[in-house]
């Protein structure tokens, strides 16, 4: 049967003819060559009131089913990070309720915990009290026996004067952890408010400060995840870590040639994108391990124009994407998100997204995916 729907394309309507072949579908054991976490998203309770501003209502039942599907292909979870919508309509008191769930179900310690300052309010802070709030988040990471991941600060961005200022912070936390650490490199594509971080408007210096801190630190760091969208710029920094401390690529736009690496090095992967293309990167990181590198390639290539899509600026918008795709895959029941969010995107967005994830192999229902798309297009004045 050939499926189609009339989508708002090019300024008109034009009826698009599915031509994907879904991903197969099965279980898969985590890839022996790298490292995957799929930073995982949020599914709004739809009788909660997410309104913009309001704390955050979570259905637990579609969110922790989501992290089952995510362990069930072998991915790891990077639990509670941006996109989650830390900063963006998930508030501290919800964040934790999530790490403690999702820790409590995660199989074999597969679980990686964002550690922020999220639950200061907007305003001037000191390094102190930026300080104080990173350690309760990370009490609660360890508190729970998961991976900390330290997140970039908008606090502590707003508070930091100088590289020194972030070596107070780092060096004081990275002396607590019990156990190794996840660095976060955030640019401000993904986040205006982290514009100059690590103390310098200028990425080399920024990455300078980096590779000290990690170098004074290594027992204490397992590695860093950068989202720069700059694929020379990670692995230059790549081959500057000291050996055993981790690059984890979250460039969403570059991924595939990153963790395939090079003849020195490689990345391992903490992506958003892996959340909504999960089928995929399970496939793609087996052929890896097999050393399939034509099918590694296959798999991966056509994923990336959906993921420059559903990463284009503004690129804080993401998440709305993500949990559209997840929607129309069925794991959640409706297209709503915390803090309303689900109006991020536009339906010209959401319809070459919608496009592109089935020439990706992505839909992994195709009848489900257009009955549900075609309902939000009559919802919103599109005859579909």
């Amino acid at each position: 049967m050939t499926l189609s729907l009339k989508l708002p394309l090019d300024g008109g309507l034009s009826e698009y003819r599915l031509i994907g072949q879904p991903v197969a579908q099965g279980t898969y054991e985590p890839a022996a060559s790298r490292l995957a976490f799929a930073a995982a998203h949020v599914v709004a309770d739809p009788l909660g009131d997410n309104a913009p501003g309001q704390p955050a209502v979570v259905d637990w039942e579609h969110t922790l089913e989501f992290r089952r599907h995510l362990w069930s292909l072998g991915l790891s979870v990077a639990e509670a990070m941006d996109t989650a919508q830390r900063g963006m309509g998930l508030d501290w008191v919800a964040t934790q309720e999530l790490i403690r769930r999702s820790a409590a179900e995660a199989p074999d310690g597969r679980i990686a915990v964002g550690v922020g300052t999220d639950q200061l309010a907007a305003g001037d802070h000191s390094l102190e009290t930026v300080i104080g709030a990173y350690e309760e988040q990370l009490a609660v990471a360890e508190e729970v026996g998961a991976q900390p991941i330290l997140m970039a600060s908008r606090g502590l961005c707003a508070a930091a004067s100088s590289p020194d200022d972030y070596r107070k912070v780092y060096d004081r936390l990275l002396s607590q952890s019990t156990r190794p650490v996840i660095l976060h490199w955030l640019g401000a594509m993904f986040d205006p408010a982290l514009d100059g971080y690590w103390g310098s408007d200028s990425l080399d210096t920024a990455a300078d400060v980096v590779v000290e801190l990690i170098g004074d630190h290594t027992a204490k760091v397992d590695g860093i995840k950068v989202s720069l969208l700059e694929a020379s710029r990670e692995v230059a920094l790549r081959n500057r870590l000291p050996e055993g401390v981790r690059l984890y690529t979250g460039d969403d736009f570059n991924y595939p040639e990153l963790i395939k690496g090079d003849e020195d090095r490689y990345s391992d992967a903490l992506l958003g994108i892996f959340a909504a293309i999960a089928p995929a990167a399970a496939a793609a990181l087996k052929a890896l391990d097999d050393g399939d590198l034509q099918r590694y390639d296959e798999v991966f290539a056509p994923t990336v124009p959906l993921s420059r899509q559903i990463f284009s600026a503004p690129t804080y918008y993401y998440k709305t994407g993500i949990a559209f795709l997840a929607w129309l895959n069925g794991h959640q029941p409706g297209f709503t998100m915390v803090g309303g969010l689900q109006t991020g995107r536009s339906l010209p967005h959401l319809a070459d997204t919608f496009r592109l994830a089935d020439q990706a192999g992505v839909l992994t229902n195709p009848e489900l995916a257009v009955s549900r798309f075609g309902q939000l297009l009559r919802v919103g004045g599109v005859d579909a």
